[in-house]
């Protein structure tokens, strides 16, 4: 049912599922009229990685007990999680255009009520992460070798809770964690600076006793290799902070905070699939 994975790939086989991807995000929001595809956009490669490389999954026995988790704390960015898991391979990925619609599967932000394939409902941003830290310490008593990925928004940061997370693990050793932050610089209401600066990031999760990779998070041999470290990495969590730019891969879009919760109208959808490489 979903895109077939060779372990051989190389990058540019990558960048093209990621475009697949957009343009699936790019149809979904357009329909429900609704929707957040900015920050679906920036994260989109790094869900390519996890999904189609790194992550030991199985969409044909989404339950298999080794399995690697995942969650998305930066829950609005639901569409790109929904159109990664679809092209993966976990249900039809046109099913996703039912996008926000009234009895959907497909809710604005991730229901595992809704959709059982998910590994935990988030929304509420900061929340996902938490739970993502517990997950990590539920997996390693079980020892079978589980690992658990999360992504964060930066403007996520400004979250009071989500430094409770990182403290506890730390304070736990969880190697078995491994969490990006989509570093776009934008938020709802505008600059990270401008609303509330969330820099350094990278000296932040370091005091709070974290293993800090700076990557391009949208350059494939940047992700594989700070995946690669932080799988190597023992005895503290690691943190990936991903340099995106808002809106990627669509130009009009990009790096603009207008796109943050904006639906295109058909002729900015026709163009942005053009643009991606797809036919409208």
């Amino acid at each position: 049912m979903g895109l077939e994975v060779s372990y051989e790939m190389d990058y540019k086989e990558y960048e093209d599922i990621a475009s697949q991807i957009r343009q699936h995000v790019i149809r979904a929001i357009y329909n429900a009229k609704s929707g957040h595809p900015g920050g679906s956009l920036s994260a989109t490669d790094i869900l390519t990685a996890l999904f189609f490389k790194e992550m030991n999954i199985d969409p044909e026995n989404p339950e298999k007990e080794d399995r690697d988790m995942f969650v998305l704390s930066k829950g609005h960015a639901a569409p790109g999680l929904y159109a990664a898991m679809g092209v993966r391979g976990y249900f039809p990925v046109k099913d996703m255009y039912s996008l926000r619609q009234l009895g959907s599967k497909f809710q604005g932000h991730p229901s595992s009520y809704k959709l059982p394939c998910l590994e935990h409902s988030t929304g509420s941003l900061g929340q996902g992460f938490s739970a993502a830290v517990g997950m990590a310490i539920g997996a390693r008593l079980k020892g079978l070798g589980q690992r658990v990925y999360t992504i964060l928004g930066d403007g996520e940061l400004q979250e009071g809770l989500v430094w409770e997370a990182a403290m506890c693990a730390a304070h736990y050793k969880l190697d078995n964690l491994c969490a990006f932050v989509d570093w776009n610089g934008l938020q709802i209401d505008g600059a990270n600076d401008d609303v509330m600066t969330v820099k350094p990031i990278d000296e932040k999760f370091k005091a709070f006793g974290w293993n800090v990779l700076m990557i391009d998070g949208h350059n494939f041999a940047d992700i594989f290799e700070a995946l690669d470290a932080a799988r190597q990495f023992k005895d503290k969590p690691t943190m990936i902070v991903a340099k995106t730019h808002k809106g990627q891969g669509v130009s009009f879009m990009a790096d603009q905070a207008g796109w943050h919760g904006k639906a295109p109208n058909e002729e900015q959808a026709k163009a942005a699939i053009e643009e991606l490489g797809g036919e409208w």
